[in-house]
């Protein structure tokens, strides 16, 4: 006997294939091949994280095109795609001295926004931290790092370290 689906059937082909006798939906599958790839690129974050980072983007991007405004949640997204491309395990909210642990280096994060002129970070000297991890956010949300050691740090006299992206 040979199997044949009806009209009905194959009409919406174009949404998915049938397999096994049910449709997978392409918007499933596209899915399925997006979770992977992030989980290659992240291996050390939750899925549930990655997408609560991109929704937080999602939504100050849509902010930005619909009042031509920026959301400020610069240092938390900083911190969240830190967590997320590092493994950063952050210290409880308003913790004093640094942001998080990297295996046994304390770690200060600072965020670059698009918003800000000169491409300069500036951390208190008297925090307690081994590196300090930088990261940038361009006009269109794209995300750069850079984690530099304490000692590459630029020493002032009043009280700060400063670090030039450029």
């Amino acid at each position: 006997m040979r199997c044949s689906m009806s009209d009905r059937e194959l009409s919406g082909w174009e949404d998915g294939i049938f397999e096994d006798g049910e449709w997978i939906h392409w918007d499933w599958i596209n899915e399925q091949i997006e979770r992977q790839a992030l989980a290659q690129r992240f291996p050390k974050a939750s899925p549930e994280l990655i997408e609560i980072l991109d929704q937080l983007v999602d939504a100050a991007s849509a902010y930005r095109t619909l009042t031509g405004r920026y959301l400020q949640v610069w240092g938390e997204l900083g911190e969240l795609y830190a967590e997320i491309a590092f493994g950063l395990k952050r210290h409880r909210p308003h913790s004093q001295g640094s942001d998080g642990k990297l295996g046994n280096d304390f770690i200060e994060v600072k965020t670059l926004s698009p918003e800000k002129g000169a491409m300069r970070v500036r951390v208190r000297r008297a925090g307690n931290f081994n590196k300090l991890l930088i990261v940038k956010i361009t006009a269109d949300f794209q995300f750069d790092t850079r984690l530099v050691e304490r000692a590459a740090l630029h020493d002032t006299r009043d009280g700060y370290v400063h670090f030039d992206w450029k």
